[in-house]
């Protein structure tokens, strides 16, 4: 009896701590604007808006995606899209932490942004949410780039 309630006391102590975390995946959905830096000629210059909601699971269910910039490499549509976003929350600060991706394919080519989300989650809203990490081009001649940078960035 004794270890049960050791165990439980050091289990409470760890949740209060801030060491805990929360899936905050429901608060992150919304508008997102995307700045990608870098790349050469046909592939470089693309920036993006997008729509999304996240489920449970990370999923994005993207219901709006736009491209700002057209060229050889990609339509204003864009094609189509899918991506992945799993967010903990420290309970103690409520910053939120995770890792992004996101494909668009188009034509043959595919745009793969990696990146890590960061923010801050109360009362099931996120704000301030930022995403950076890299990005690249796979398909056609002349739409080939990688290792490149973006900023992505959470409208209100």
């Amino acid at each position: 009896m004794k270890e049960v309630a050791v165990l439980l006391l050091v289990a409470l102590l760890l949740n209060g701590c801030g060491s805990s975390t929360t899936i905050a995946q429901a608060a992150a959905g919304g508008v997102w604007s995307a700045d990608l830096t870098g790349g050469v000629g046909q592939a470089s210059g693309f920036s993006f808006t997008t729509q999304f909601t996240v489920s449970g699971n990370g999923s994005l269910n993207i219901t709006a995606f736009q491209f700002l910039t057209s060229g050889t490499c990609f339509p204003i549509t864009g094609g189509t899209q899918s991506g992945s976003m799993v967010l903990t929350t420290n309970t103690t600060t409520n910053a939120v932490t995770g890792p992004f991706t996101y494909t668009v394919q188009s034509g043959g080519n595919t745009l793969t942004l990696n990146g890590t989300v960061t923010g801050t989650a109360a009362t099931n809203t996120l704000t301030g949410g930022l995403i950076t990490g890299t990005w690249a081009v796979t398909g056609a001649t002349g739409c080939n780039v990688s290792g490149q940078s973006f900023t992505m960035t959470q409208k209100s």
